[in-house]
């Protein structure tokens, strides 16, 4: 820490004025020895000699005593004044940071407190540092949390506002009878009807997200076979891949393997990436699903030979309405919330689940502790 002018300057008066004060404690010591001494000799018989301390200055004895006397009481008086002074010296260290922590106070939160502090001062400033650095992240989340907030409005406000202007537009062509036949009519409801379930889909979305999301959002833990459960996925989406010519393959062990976990939760995850391979994975021809144990773990991997996202596209698909294409297209039609269902599922199973691009596949990999309810 580096001192002001003027602190320095009463530094140097402290020292001085101590000086004096220790300086007067010993001639008041040493006059009330001297006194004590020269009213009762008798009493003191060879300590006589403090009596005429001056007188036998030159005397070999007493010369060979003095030097000592004096270095004890230099040291003694060095000591009180280097306490003096490192006492003020902490004094002014804390006024500093004081001073500092009341700029950091007004809003200042990058100002880092200067200075080389040791000891326990030191250890108060290294503190106030991580509070600092907590704080602003503390801020800096809830900056994220807000912004997240206006674009989820902004994003539910959209995808219901799409669908439900054509569901008002097609049932008032029938309300004013503007068809010319009976077909036209029922094409105009059966329209209607698939923007509704559309809405719908949107609406236990945002529900089952808002669900997973909760970390004490319980779950049925049974055990179950996870070589099972992939087969079955794989079956289940056997026809609809079909349809878009692809191809899905399992890669699991023949022995099952035994985990504990939400099933239905856990169907959910595998039913929301491989809708994502099939929507997004285009060009592509084989969907495989790989399954392993590995150690405690599971280990499960969806991959789709498609085409390929970019880095920052692939860093950014666990976000809530997150789509590659930013359009929100409805050629794709989805609510894009699936991965972020998926991840909050995985969470809760105390698993991860990440996405990479490998030689040009899209790999998915989740990993579940097999006794994730432990």
């Amino acid at each position: 820490m580096r001192l002001t002018f003027k602190e320095r300057l009463r530094l140097a008066l402290e020292a001085i004025v101590t000086a004096g004060i220790i300086l007067l404690c010993y001639f008041a010591v040493y006059e009330i020895v001297r006194l004590i001494v020269t009213s009762f000799p008798e009493q003191f018989g060879e300590f006589w000699i403090f009596g005429n301390v001056f007188e036998d200055i030159r005397n070999q004895e007493l010369w060979g005593l003095t030097p000592l006397v004096f270095v004890f009481l230099i040291i003694v008086a060095g000591v009180a004044i280097y306490w003096r002074l490192k006492r003020r010296y902490h004094q002014y260290e804390l006024q500093h940071i004081i001073k500092e922590l009341h700029y950091i106070a007004q809003g200042n939160y990058t100002h880092r407190i200067r200075g080389n502090y040791s000891g326990d001062i030191g250890k108060v400033v290294d503190s106030i540092h991580v509070l600092v650095d907590s704080t602003i992240e503390a801020m800096e989340e809830e900056r994220r949390i807000e912004q997240s907030k206006d674009e989820l409005i902004t994003n539910v406000s959209h995808d219901i506002r799409t669908p439900l202007t054509s569901i008002i537009g097609y049932l008032g062509l029938i309300e004013e009878r503007r068809f010319s036949s009976t077909n036209e009519a029922a094409d105009c409801v059966h329209t209607a009807y698939k923007k509704a379930k559309q809405m719908k889909a949107l609406v236990d979305d945002l529900f089952e997200y808002a669900t997973v999301r909760q970390t004490t959002t319980p779950l049925d833990y049974i055990t179950f076979d996870m070589v099972q459960l992939i087969q079955q996925m794989a079956i289940d989406f056997d026809l609809e891949a079909l349809k878009k010519g692809r191809e899905i393959k399992t890669n699991t062990p023949d022995k099952p393997i035994m985990m504990r976990g939400d099933t239905e939760k856990i169907v959910r995850v595998f039913h929301n990436l491989l809708s994502n391979a099939l929507k997004y994975g285009k060009g592509g021809t084989l969907i495989t699903i790989d399954a392993a144990r590995v150690a405690d773990d599971v280990v499960v991997s969806v991959k789709n030979n498609g085409e390929t996202l970019p880095s920052e596209a692939i860093e950014q698909l666990f976000e809530r309405f997150y789509r590659a294409e930013r359009s929100r297209s409805q050629d794709t039609a989805g609510t894009g919330l699936g991965l972020a269902i998926a991840q909050s599922i995985v969470e809760l199973h105390k698993g991860t689940i990440t996405a990479n691009v490998v030689n040009g596949w899209t790999v998915f990999t989740v990993v579940f502790p097999v006794n994730s309810d432990k």
